[in-house]
């Protein structure tokens, strides 16, 4: 058993003493191999038709959003008419871009015949132009046209004789010096020669302003009168005994 110890002692001296000569060397360490990355995989193109139906899809949802929103025709290039337009080019045959201008064009034609229903007929003249530049010949339209010119004709039978005096629209909308003046001449007129007057205004706010400033021009004295509602705004003069 000593013998067998000392003869283990005696190998790693010798094997110490081989190190130290360095007549044993160590295994080199292996050299670090690149490892290759996976390929990148590109993701599949969409296809023309996938563009166009993604197109179509994105326009219809901003047509019913402007459409919600009330931007029916303007502005010009973002309003819910502009965006069925471009899915109709996209797609001739879509329905709900067909749907979608037709309840367009009937907004027009209610809101035409709501002004009708107060008799404001420049505005229903307004709706109805801008309903038929969207779809011209429509038969809602004609058919309220075909009511405007009935009323418009009521209208004028139930005007009294009397010398007429044309307000001029555009300065009457925007209410401008040129009327006041108008208006102011006239209430002197009115007046010095003590006449009644008729109001045709075009709708009752509109009526009301004209009769504001012809009484603020007369201060002190009361013009004796009505209103009535008409598509063209004037003013009737009358003697006050009813010639």
């Amino acid at each position: 058993m000593f013998s067998e110890l000392l003869s283990c002692r005696r190998i790693g001296l010798v094997l110490a003493a081989l190190l130290l000569a360095g007549c044993v060397t160590t295994p080199p360490v292996p050299a670090p191999r690149a490892v290759p990355l996976p390929e990148k995989v590109e993701p599949p193109r969409p296809s023309p038709e996938e563009i166009r139906q993604r197109n179509v899809a994105y326009f219809l949802q901003r047509a019913e959003a402007a459409q919600r929103e009330g931007f029916l025709t303007q502005p010009a290039g973002a309003s819910a008419y502009d965006y069925y337009l471009r899915v109709r080019q996209l797609d001739p045959d879509n329905t709900q871009a067909a749907t979608g201008i037709q309840t367009i064009i009937i907004e027009f034609v209610e809101r035409a015949r709501e002004a009708l229903r107060r008799r404001s007929f420049a505005e229903v003249n307004s709706f109805l132009n801008r309903a038929d530049e969207l779809a011209p010949g429509n038969p809602l339209v004609a058919e309220v046209r075909t009511q405007l010119a009935q009323e418009r004709s009521r209208a004028s039978a139930d005007l009294p004789e009397g010398e007429n005096i044309s307000l001029p629209e555009a300065s009457l909308s925007s209410r401008n010096a040129a009327v006041t003046a108008l208006l102011k001449e006239v209430a002197e007129r009115i007046r010095r020669e003590d006449l009644r007057v008729l109001i045709v205004a075009r709708n009752d706010a509109e009526g009301r302003w004209i009769y504001q400033q012809l009484r603020e021009a007369v201060m002190g004295y009361r013009v004796r009168g009505d209103i009535k509602l008409g598509a063209s705004p004037r003013l009737i003069l009358m003697k006050t005994d009813g010639t």
